[in-house]
């Protein structure tokens, strides 16, 4: 019986055919693909998100076809296939855990993040061939990430030399001192460049927050949009019930009616999980 994987390998083999194949997946090449990667590794976290299990085995699918068709492309480049790329991550893993199929013991879970974080150091070394006068602690943080996601990157390694807050309370000046100098570029007529540039310090210094929080600023700020959507699409019902037009007071008023609303259904359900 052909197991799974190997159905999807061929499958992809087939479309990228030169004479049988379909010709979308034939004129596709890395940087084309790459778009799709990244969205379909954001909709594997949405099904998370969601609780949405069913939902999560399809787009796992959809993320693993991504990686064959990388795979196939460069084994039709004569770089590697994908067997490799499984052959590659296996062998990480053990070298990267020489707790689990080593000798080696550690004491906690910190101690493993240290571990953890040390082998990658080592591996980037080796595989950069990097001079360890001119080796920097932010090598190879992806320049694709997201721009949140890649600022609590950027300073968790910086952090790593000492460079860092003492804890989280003391990032909060520095964001009152970001928002001071945003206010000051507003009141002096800025340009737009300039705004831009204190916005991006704003909302580093707030992922920087996030970050001594021990909270993932993607996630927080994923589930915020999430939450106003939902209160807004509400807001828009009541206002189109009651006739209201675009009077910011009265969309304001209905904006605190649905909080309301909102925080009372959460308290009475905290009440009913006490109680059970």
């Amino acid at each position: 019986m052909e197991h799974p994987i190997d159905r999807l390998i061929a499958i992809m083999a087939r479309l990228r055919d030169p004479e049988r194949g379909c010709p979308w997946d034939q004129e596709q090449d890395f940087a084309t693909i790459a778009p799709y990667t990244i969205e379909e590794a954001y909709e594997v976290a949405d099904a998370i998100e969601r609780g949405d299990i069913v939902a999560l085995k399809d787009e796992l699918g959809d993320l693993l076809l991504q990686v064959v068709f990388h795979a196939r492309m460069a084994e039709e480049a004569g770089h590697f296939a994908f067997d490799d790329v499984a052959e590659a991550i296996a062998d990480k893993m053990v070298r990267r855990h020489p707790h689990v199929f080593g000798g080696v013991e550690i004491a906690s879970v910190a101690a493993q993040n240290e571990a953890w974080e040390a082998h990658k150091a080592a591996e980037r070394q080796v595989a950069g061939g990097y001079d360890s006068v001119l080796a920097s602690e932010l090598d190879s943080v992806a320049l694709a990430f997201p721009a949140l996601l890649r600022a609590a990157k950027i300073s968790r390694r910086a952090a790593r030399i000492g460079f860092d807050w003492p804890d989280a309370r003391a990032v909060l000046p520095k964001i009152v001192e970001e928002i001071a100098e945003l206010e000051a570029e507003l009141d002096g007529d800025a340009a737009p460049a300039a705004l831009e540039e204190e916005m991006g310090d704003l909302l580093f210094a707030v992922a920087n927050l996030a970050r001594k929080l021990e909270i993932e600023p993607e996630a927080a700020l994923r589930r915020a949009t999430a939450k106003f959507e939902r209160r807004f699409r509400r807001v828009e019902a009541l206002a189109k019930g009651r006739g209201i037009g675009h009077d910011l007071d009265a969309l304001e008023a209905l904006w605190q009616e649905v909080k309301a609303a909102e925080s009372k259904i959460h308290h009475e359900d905290t009440k009913g999980t006490e109680k059970g």
